[in-house]
């Protein structure tokens, strides 16, 4: 496959699909297997955009492996590679798959399984970015987290000690960043699937999207 960024990566955590373990925030509005189901759903949307234009090779990062059947399901189904993610918390996890992938590629995104509103445009722009000189991209979430960042060079700093899923997370990166000195680029706002309204509101688009006119 010939890819318009040969020398970049896109790294996508994904949790198997496992009642009990996914999208438990949709509970009890949803049953443990429909937020399974949730969960597939928003994967499968997350792998169509990846490969919707052949931007770079792409790695899916399953927790806790790579073993359950759906992660095989999607190997067969589109050119990815499986990783396992590795570390004691988000932080260290993300922090080694980015590490990891540093190693083989120049430039590495990282995204999550569950933002509707990241486009295949957005991956174009951050992949365009790190490779036009800034040290790291970054998109904000509506909820005061990130659903994405890329980097050039590992940057455990930007890791370590985050209290992962709180309100402040952007806001700390951002400090953390500039500290560093790094020169960032921040994309537009986004939002992802994390309660039963947000559940709602991509049904909603979904559902808006497949009926306007072709």
């Amino acid at each position: 496959m010939t890819y318009r960024f040969p020398d970049c990566v896109l790294l996508i955590f994904c949790k198997a699909p496992q009642a009990g373990r996914v999208k438990t925030r949709l509970q009890p509005g949803l049953t443990a297997e429909q937020a399974v189901q949730a969960h597939i759903e928003l994967t499968r949307m997350t792998l169509a955009r990846a490969f919707l234009k052949p931007l770079c090779p792409v790695i899916l990062c399953c927790a806790p492996d790579g073993r359950h059947p759906f992660f095989r399901q999607c190997a067969r189904q589109y050119p990815l590679k499986l990783a396992e993610q590795r570390g004691r918390d988000l932080g260290e996890r993300m922090h080694n798959a980015l590490t990891d992938a540093l190693l083989a590629y120049r430039h590495a995104v990282l995204v999550g399984c569950d933002c509707p509103s990241l486009s295949a445009e957005d991956l174009r722009r951050a992949f365009t970015r790190l490779r036009s000189g800034h040290d790291a991209v970054i998109a904000p979430a509506e909820d005061g987290g990130y659903v994405l960042i890329g980097l050039n060079a590992p940057r455990p700093d930007l890791f370590n000690n985050m209290a992962w899923g709180g309100a402040n997370v952007m806001a700390e990166t951002r400090r953390r960043l500039l500290s560093a000195g790094l020169n960032a680029h921040e994309l537009g706002t986004q939002w992802d699937v994390d309660t039963l309204a947000d559940w709602r509101r991509y049904r909603l688009k979904d559902m808006v999207g497949k009926n306007l006119p072709k």
